[in-house]
């Protein structure tokens, strides 16, 4: 296999499918912002210690301590003009990052502090997106997530479809797994099935294979967010799927993408190692992953970052990368038509140029 530069993988369109909007945010700017709204209880003030706090704090094996830091994003997330930045920052980390599509998640409900509608709070970020494509060129768009611990879903349903034509693709059920199936919003599913909308589900991180069941049967989950614990229904020989359940196969048959986060199932504990993330397996029985950051300030990661983790750790060539990319932007929440000019305008030749490159470098 062909050794590929951290720039190569830099300069390869990548798809970002999940992706948390307020763990994602510049060090320097919850700084700035936590001055500007008058909050004081960050632990730092120097850029490099605070990303440093996020990041130890997050990775300690437990999804409930990896959200604590949470607490200080959402903080100064509570203006239009603070969710704005961070939303038109992120465009611009993002095409830095290679990636040509990403949908960015994240619940209004945590944005109401200092008085905010959930219109003005989608608007905002929705401005800041629309002004960063328009810069930079990478284009981003919203997904609205409902939260498993509050008894709002249906509210942030009907706001999802309410921002449909504005920005808004699709809509997500979020937070501790733990206590809190996805059956228990079956409502504000039925409704998003209803208005012929599209679906996603945190299932499979922290909670076994009955919560992907449940994403996919009960709410009609169009992808799966994490979906580690899809390797409970699978039984597995010397890293070779021997049999699969009847809920791995409709997976596999219906192409459900399962939105993977490498660093992230790390720092929460839904995989204990690089060695045993069923990503590698996932992905050598065809279905169809997709690779994303979750949340880049905590993690401390990138699309770059997660690229090199499947190149350098599980042996994925540029082929293999290119269908991750291709996977990623087939199973977006975009029309068909935008989909396909993105793979065949922008995905495909960027990597054909990518090859033309790296032939010309071998030969000279």
């Amino acid at each position: 296999m062909q050794k590929l530069s951290e720039e190569t993988l830099r300069q390869m369109p990548k798809v970002l499918l999940h992706e948390h909007l307020d763990g994602g945010l510049r060090p320097a700017t919850v700084i700035e912002l936590a001055k500007d709204q008058g909050y004081t209880a960050l632990p730092t003030t120097d850029a490099t210690d605070l990303a440093d706090f996020f990041f130890k704090g997050a990775s300690r094996g437990s999804l409930p301590e990896y959200l604590e830091g949470f607490r200080h994003t959402t903080a100064v997330m509570q203006t239009p003009e603070a969710l704005e930045r961070v939303a038109y920052e992120s465009v611009e980390d993002l095409m830095l990052d290679g990636v040509c599509y990403a949908e960015i998640r994240f619940s209004p409900v945590f944005h109401t502090d200092k008085g905010m509608h959930w219109e003005d709070i989608v608007k905002a970020v929705l401005k800041g997106f629309e002004q960063g494509e328009s810069e930079f060129g990478t284009k981003v768009r919203l997904i609205i997530s409902a939260m498993r611990n509050m008894n709002l879903s249906e509210d942030m349903a009907q706001l999802a479809i309410s921002f449909r034509d504005r920005g808004v693709v699709g809509f997500d059920l979020a937070g501790e797994e733990g206590g809190y199936p996805p059956k228990k919003h079956v409502d504000a599913f039925h409704f998003i099935q209803r208005e012929n909308f599209n679906i996603t589900v945190h299932a499979g991180e922290a909670f076994g294979k009955e919560s992907i069941w449940q994403a996919i049967q009960w709410c009609g989950a169009h992808r799966i967010g994490h979906a580690t614990r899809l390797i409970e229904d699978m039984a597995v020989l010397n890293g070779e799927v021997i049999k699969m359940g009847t809920l791995a196969q409709y997976v596999l048959d219906k192409r459900i993408a399962l939105e993977i986060c490498l660093s992230s199932n790390i720092h929460t504990g839904a995989a204990e190692s690089f060695a045993l993330h069923p990503f590698w397996i996932f992905h050598k029985s065809k279905f169809r992953t997709t690779l994303n950051t979750d949340n880049r300030l905590m993690s401390n990661t990138t699309m770059t970052k997660e690229y090199k983790l499947a190149h350098e750790f599980y042996g994925l060539s540029m082929d293999d990368l290119e269908k991750i990319s291709i996977n990623s932007m087939k199973s977006a929440f975009v029309p068909y038509s935008e989909r396909i000019e993105m793979i065949y305008n922008t995905i495909k030749p960027r990597f054909a140029l990518l090859r033309e490159e790296l032939s010309l470098r071998t030969v000279s």
